[in-house]
């Protein structure tokens, strides 16, 4: 078979970081002659890049892995291979137990993906690496670590090996990877590794390179984007760099995720209320509000602290965007506890929250505690807390109705002529959208158009553009 008439396609599970890896992935294979196509039922190889974050991520990705594996025998497709963070966290024990992966790869393996998926063809697959702690293997200088050859999915700028594997008007685009932090019940650190930032340059580089492709919107995605240029002597970094991005020809939004509460500082703020093109949207990881518990979680903070956060971000901006997580059900939790969270969710008037319940994650804290939470209370809190949230969402919601907002155009239907698009305090995928209604005729994907809220159902908005 030759180099020309290989074809790959890459299954992408989990998080918008996982969608950076994919498509760095897509680029160097593309450099190597591969033929990057959309349906894994066309490709040769299929590879699936996983997600290693919740049970069920796991099951997701293991799903995913199967149901590739059943196009061999009504597709084109020969091998299956599993890549991410499933594949770097279980390592030989996933190979071991799923001989319906040819091959399972690690985050080492991407920078010679093509001769590892060549060698998966021929019937020669590489052997499934045993897994290590990630934390542990990285120089402790960023000098030392410029010279480190441990992989970091998502920091290749050097030639901007990306290919997009969409046309949306948005983007990912990493800032970071790994994290610091010791929260009980989180193993990413385990096997994403300890914190590091991309150089600025890097960053900008490809953000320019982004625009150049039609991205409107960079979404910037880490797993802790608060600690950005710690490790680099510059805790101010990121309000540094957030002017560079907006000031990129064609790029209208910046956006920031994932935000540690204990540490937000008040710098970090100012700048994103006051740099033109940095949407008012705040991902903040909240993940419960009862103090003692989050001590237990090994995190900070409380409901009236977090509070007087979000007091301070709608002082400077009252329109914006306030998105989190929670937990229920870590051990310890009490229903003192779960009122507390209630308490402050109520106060705290969110647009989006997602609950999730606790389940043991291996290799962290959380699965040494005593006191576990029985699994049909965890499933009844959850249950519980989710229509809250629906409840208090869709509230925060209506309180938008007669105000303005700027949305970015993502989908134009040609036969209904229905537009969605989304406004500037709603996030990519999970944070709703906006149904534009009105003079709608001439616009485009990526266009960002003015329009008044004029209805809702649950998050999502109904607006009217007018001439």
């Amino acid at each position: 078979m030759s180099v020309s008439t290989r074809s790959v396609a890459l299954v992408t599970l989990g998080c918008t970081r996982n969608d950076v890896d994919s498509e760095e992935l897509a680029g160097r294979l593309s450099a190597e002659g591969w033929t990057l196509v959309d349906d894994a039922a066309q490709a040769d190889v299929a590879v699936v890049n996983t997600c290693g974050f919740i049970e069920q991520a796991k099951k997701d990705s293991i799903d995913a892995i199967l149901e590739a594996n059943d196009l061999r025998d009504h597709g084109r497709t020969q091998k299956v291979v599993a890549v991410g963070c499933l594949a770097e966290r279980y390592g030989k024990e996933l190979a071991d137990e799923l001989p319906e992966a040819d091959a399972v790869l690690g985050f080492d393996s991407y920078t010679d993906m093509s001769a590892h998926l060549r060698a998966v063809l021929d019937g020669h697959a590489p052997e499934a690496h045993v897994p290590g702690d990630r934390r542990k293997l990285l120089p402790i200088s960023p000098v030392d670590r410029d010279g480190s050859d441990l992989a970091l999915p998502g920091h290749n700028a050097a030639d901007l090996p990306r290919a997009r594997l969409d046309d949306r008007p948005w983007a990912p685009l990493k800032i970071a990877s790994g994290c610091d932090r010791r929260c009980a019940f989180c193993a990413i650190p385990t096997f994403r590794g300890a914190f590091v930032s991309r150089r600025p340059n890097d960053v900008v580089a490809e953000g320019r390179w982004l625009a150049s492709q039609g991205v409107r919107e960079l979404f910037l995605v880490s797993e802790n984007s608060t600690s950005y240029g710690k490790d680099l002597g510059d805790l101010d970094l990121l309000e540094q760099l957030l002017p560079e991005l907006v000031a990129i020809e064609g790029i209208e939004r910046v956006r920031v995720s994932y935000l540690q509460p204990a540490e937000i500082r008040p710098g970090l703020l100012r700048a994103m209320a006051s740099t033109p093109g940095v949407v008012p949207w705040y991902d903040i990881s909240f993940q419960h509000a009862a103090g003692p518990l989050l001590r237990r979680m090994r995190r900070f903070g409380d409901t009236d602290s977090f509070l007087g956060l979000i007091e301070g971000i709608r002082e400077r901006q009252p329109e914006a965007g306030i998105r989190s997580n929670v937990i229920v059900g870590f051990p310890g939790e009490t229903e003192e506890d779960v009122a507390e969270l209630e308490r402050f969710l109520v106060a705290a008037r969110l647009d989006v929250v997602g609950v999730f319940g606790y389940s043991d994650e291996d290799g962290t804290e959380g699965e040494l505690l005593t006191d576990k939470v029985d699994p049909e209370v965890i499933a009844e809190r959850v249950d519980r807390l989710t229509r809250l949230v629906e409840e208090l969402t869709a509230q925060r919601a209506e309180e938008r109705i007669g105000e303005q907002v700027t949305v970015l155009v993502e989908e134009v239907d040609e036969e209904s002529g229905e537009v969605v698009g989304r406004a500037a305090h709603q996030g990519p995928d999970v944070d709703g959208v906006t149904l534009l209604t009105g003079e709608v005729d001439d616009l485009v994907v990526g266009a960002l158009v003015t329009a008044e809220v004029v209805g809702t159902e649950g998050i999502d908005l109904m607006a009217e553009v007018r001439a």
